[in-house]
């Protein structure tokens, strides 16, 4: 077997690393969550740790960058070459409802964010951790409506999408899901603005 290159085995520590602190930080919460105990669990010494990543914090943001990345990956595999704007808000409504069961990444993205605004290390790599992913759905959203007629920006489309499907709340109560959100909210903008008739209503 071939031996693994400096930045080849460097790639793979880190993955292994990545893929602890989401368990670690899972079942424990980020507060709770210890350098430590990410590097055990990954098999590695605190000084690998520190060898790849300077904080917690700074290891958690790329979690969350990875995350945010494949969301859109997932949204655009479903749609596929869907073209029917009504088609296209059920299959988004459908993965919604589906990625809203499990609260932990809105929960720990508020966590991060709370706890760099205590510790001032609140900057620009926080305040646009979900910016690509906002715009690149917003782009696809922006192929449901007509030339010209979109509502708003593709940036600020994605981002009603992603926060009424992270939206902490949801996941704590009976009554309307995340998928019965997201499907209101483009069934009336898609019908607003000229892409579905006036007759069509949101699904049950």
């Amino acid at each position: 077997m071939a031996r693994l290159s400096r930045e080849e085995s460097r790639a793979v520590t880190r993955a292994k690393l990545l893929e602890s602190a989401r368990a670690v930080v899972a079942r424990e919460g980020y507060e709770s969550a210890s350098v430590d105990r990410i590097a055990e669990e990954a098999g590695f010494s605190k000084g690998a740790f520190y060898s790849n990543f300077n904080s917690k914090e700074e290891i958690i943001l790329e979690l969350l960058e990875t995350h945010s990345l494949q969301d859109v990956k997932e949204i655009a595999e479903l749609l596929g070459e869907e073209t029917d704007p009504q088609a296209m808000i059920e299959i988004i409504s459908d993965w919604a409802l589906m990625r809203s069961t499990d609260p932990s990444w809105g929960l720990l993205a508020l966590e991060l964010f709370r706890r760099a605004r205590r510790d001032a290390t609140f900057g620009d790599r926080h305040a646009t951790l979900f910016r690509t992913q906002w715009q690149r759905l917003g782009e696809i959203l922006l192929q449901m409506f007509p030339e010209g007629a979109a509502p708003a920006d593709p940036e600020t489309l994605g981002g009603l999408v992603f926060e009424l499907t992270y939206g902490a709340a949801a996941s704590f109560k009976a009554g309307p899901t995340a998928g019965d959100l997201v499907r209101l909210a483009l069934t009336a903008l898609l019908r607003a603005y000229g892409a579905l008739p006036q007759s069509v209503k949101p699904s049950a």
